[in-house]
C-alpha cells in the first residue's frame, strides 16, 4: 500500500460510490430497481423504464436538500443524436450529452453556445507493435509521428470536436501542470515532413525501399476517415498501408490478447484526472493496455517511484521524466484530445463544463 494523491477523485467514479449492504443482502441483484434502492445523493430513483426513461426525484433526506432547485429529472436514452438534436431542438430535452458530429456547422450557427465543446480527459492515439521489424527502429516511429498534420484530423475530420494532440497526457489534467510535448509541435508542417523524411532515409527507407504497414481500425466513419488522410500523410515518405476494418469487440480483443498487427487505432479516457492514470497503460507489466509490447526498465521504475512519493510537487516531476521518455520512445502515437459535445437550453443555470463531462443535476436548474 502507498500514498494515493488521486484517491478523492476515486471515490467520484462510479466504482467508489456507497451501497447499502442490508438491501443488497435482502434483494440480491434486485437492489438497484426502485423501491428498493438506498441511495444518499440528492435524488432518488423512483422509475426505470428500460428503453424509455429513468426517473429520479428529490431525496428529501440528502443533507443538502434546500439547495438542490430541481423536483424531477427524467433521464432519456439517445442512442441516435440526430434525433435527439430535433428532440433538443422542439425542446423535449433541456441537455443532451454528445451530438451528431457531421452536424456541427449547422449546430455552431443555429444553437450558438447552447451547443458546447469543451476539452475532455481524453487521449486518441495509434499504438505501435514495438515487434515489429519497421516498428522497433525510433527513428521510424519519429518520422512517422512528425509527419501526421494533426491539425488537419482535428478540424475537417473531426469537426473541431477534437484538438491536436502533441503528448500522451491532455493539458489541465490534475497533479501535473503542462504535458511533455513533443519537441516537433511548433515546427511547420513541412518543415516535419522534411525531417520525417530524413529520418526514414538513414533507417534505410524511402519511395525506392518503401515501408508496408497495416493500420486496424474498429469501424466508424471517423476513425475510417483519420486512417484514410494518416495513410495520405505518410505516402510522401515511402510508406504503403493497408487497412483493416473491424467492429470494435474484435478489435479491441486483438490488441488484448497480442494478436498480430502494426499500428491500431485506440482512446483511452481517464477514470479520474491523474497522469498516472494514462502513463500506467505502457509499463511492461500491464498487459491488457500495453498493446505496443513496450518495455523499458527506466520507465518502469520512475512509475514505481512515483507511486511511492507522496509530495506532490516531486511525484509529478518523475511523472514528467517518465511522458519524456514515451515521447522519445513512442509504444502510442498521441494524435488527438477528445472533446466533449453537449446541447445545453438557455434555460439551464448550473451545467458547468468540465475536463471529466460530469454533470450533477445537483447544481442545475431551470428556468421557464
Amino acid at each position: 500500500a502507498s500514498a494515493t494523491p488521486y484517491f478523492i477523485d476515486l471515490l467520484g467514479h462510479q466504482t467508489g460510490l456507497p451501497v447499502h449492504p442490508a438491501t443488497v443482502e435482502k434483494f440480491g441483484t434486485d437492489f438497484v430497481k426502485p423501491g428498493n434502492i438506498v441511495t444518499n445523493g440528492a435524488f432518488t430513483l423512483t422509475e426505470f423504464i428500460p428503453n424509455a426513461h429513468v426517473k429520479a426525484e428529490k431525496n428529501a433526506n440528502f443533507h443538502s436538500a434546500a439547495d438542490v432547485a430541481i423536483d424531477t429529472v427524467y433521464y432519456y436514452p439517445t442512442e441516435d443524436r440526430g434525433a435527439a438534436l430535433r428532440r433538443f431542438q422542439a425542446g423535449e430535452l433541456h441537455t443532451n450529452n454528445d451530438a451528431p458530429t457531421e452536424q456541427v456547422d449547422f449546430m455552431r450557427k443555429e444553437l450558438g453556445d447552447q451547443f458546447r465543446v469543451a476539452p475532455y480527459l481524453g487521449t486518441y492515439y495509434y499504438a505501435l507493435n514495438h515487434e515489429d521489424e519497421a516498428l522497433s527502429n525510433p527513428d521510424v516511429r519519429q518520422a512517422l509521428s512528425m509527419a501526421i498534420d494533426r491539425e488537419f484530423l482535428a478540424d475537417e475530420i473531426w469537426g473541431s470536436t477534437m484538438v491536436a494532440g502533441y503528448s500522451f497526457v491532455p493539458p489541465g489534467i490534475g497533479n501535473y501542470g503542462e504535458p511533455a510535448f513533443a519537441d516537433y509541435k511548433d515546427m511547420s508542417i513541412i518543415d516535419r515532413e522534411d525531417k520525417a523524411i530524413e529520418l526514414l532515409t538513414k533507417a534505410g527507407y524511402g519511395p525506392d525501399n518503401p515501408i508496408t504497414l497495416t493500420i486496424n481500425y474498429n469501424t466508424s466513419e471517423n476513425h475510417k476517415n483519420t486512417a484514410v488522410a494518416i495513410a495520405d500523410m505518410w505516402k510522401p515518405l515511402g510508406v504503403e498501408v493497408e487497412m483493416i476494418n473491424t467492429d470494435t469487440k474484435t478489435h479491441y480483443a486483438m490488441l488484448r490478447d497480442r494478436g498480430d498487427f502494426d499500428v491500431a487505432r485506440a482512446g483511452w479516457i481517464g477514470d479520474y484526472s491523474d497522469p498516472q492514470n494514462f502513463l500506467f497503460m505502457v509499463e511492461s507489466d500491464n498487459d491488457g493496455f500495453n498493446y505496443a509490447r513496450y518495455n523499458n526498465p527506466e520507465y518502469d521504475k520512475l512509475m514505481d517511484d512515483a507511486a511511492a512519493t507522496v509530495d506532490l510537487e516531486k511525484r509529478a516531476d518523475m511523472l514528467k521524466q517518465a511522458e519524456a521518455i514515451f515521447m522519445r520512445d513512442l509504444p502510442f502515437i498521441p494524435l488527438m484530445y477528445y472533446g466533449s459535445m453537449n446541447l445545453v437550453s438557455d434555460k439551464v443555470a448550473g451545467f458547468e463544463d468540465n475536463l471529466l463531462n460530469i454533470h450533477p443535476s445537483r447544481w442545475m436548474s431551470i428556468s421557464e
